[in-house]
């Protein structure tokens, strides 16, 4: 038997209260049986958390999910995250309204990231919600980052377990980003934005499972500490290719009610920029994280 069927054989054997039904080899998981709009109890809850530590993504078709549901599920996993950049509205702070409108040149996450990493204690974790979803296009692709760091070479690996790398939001926020032109959804562009630097281990160790993944993305990793942008370059730039490796991946086809749970320790992800002609509206909250080690 495939190691595929052994591990989808196992997740229909290993929960009492909900269905998991795995959506690719190296990671990706759909969950059924619970509606997240309602009060989830202990025992389905630590289902839920263990179908997320086994897969790293899971998602959920067919929810209604109000500001106050969203939150509530959100904290299930830890305390909330409030993003420094993206500007929020309305009475949920720790919501983003995440919009793409037609006319659009740039969407939020349209390169392979993992969320925020520029804090000294990046999000563990984040939910995303869809709310207003075009009929085709849009959907967004997981990467499994302990698969990353696990087929690389062990001099590789000796190597990359020496290194620290510079995550700095100085290209997604502020003035000299000039995000907001091209969009809808706004960041801090103000004369008071400071830019946030963090150095984090190239190879970090998850809290929860011990495994070890791969910790660098375009978006936020600049360099590697103690190197120059040109320097690191070469090897940064191997890095970010292999992340995403078609083989590491799973994708995810949204529909309006669909949710998406991720861990941003272990995972990267990219929003395809696909839909020029139709409006589309999601949901986000984060989860509070640990210093990676």
């Amino acid at each position: 038997m495939s190691s595929r069927l052994s591990s989808a054989a196992a997740d229909a054997t290993e929960y009492d209260r909900i269905a998991v039904t795995p959506i690719a080899g190296a990671l990706g998981a759909e969950i059924s049986g619970v509606d997240l709009s309602r009060p989830i109890d202990e025992a389905a809850f630590a289902e839920i958390r263990r179908a997320w530590a086994r897969h790293l993504v899971i998602f959920f078709r067919g929810q209604t999910l109000d500001d106050g549901a969203l939150v509530a599920f959100g904290r299930r996993f830890a305390p909330l995250f409030r993003h420094p950049n993206l500007l929020t509205e309305g009475p949920y702070p720790d919501i983003v309204r995440i919009r793409r409108m037609p006319g659009d040149t740039q969407i939020v996450g349209e390169d392979w990231h993992a969320d925020t990493t520029c804090m000294p204690q990046p999000p563990s974790g984040a939910v995303l919600y869809g709310v207003d979803v075009p009929p085709y296009g849009g959907d967004t692709l997981f990467a499994n980052q302990y698969l990353a760091y696990e087929s690389l070479s062990d001099g590789m690996k000796a190597l990359l377990s020496r290194l620290t790398a510079v995550h700095s939001d100085i290209t997604v926020a502020g003035p000299q980003a000039a995000r907001n032109r091209h969009r809808t959804n706004k960041v801090r562009e103000d004369s008071d934005w400071r830019e946030t630097v963090s150095e984090h281990p190239v190879v970090r160790t998850h809290p929860e499972t011990g495994r070890k993944a791969l910790f660098v993305n375009k978006s936020y990793t600049q360099r590697f500490s103690g190197m120059t942008t040109e320097e690191s370059a070469p090897l940064l730039g191997f890095l970010l290719q292999h992340a995403a490796r078609p083989e590491f991946t799973c994708r995810f086809r949204w529909e309006r009610g669909s949710v998406a749970v991720w861990d941003n320790r272990c995972t990267l992800h990219i929003a395809v920029n696909d839909v020029w002609k139709f409006p589309r509206l999601m949901h986000r909250v984060q989860m509070c994280g640990e210093r990676p080690v």
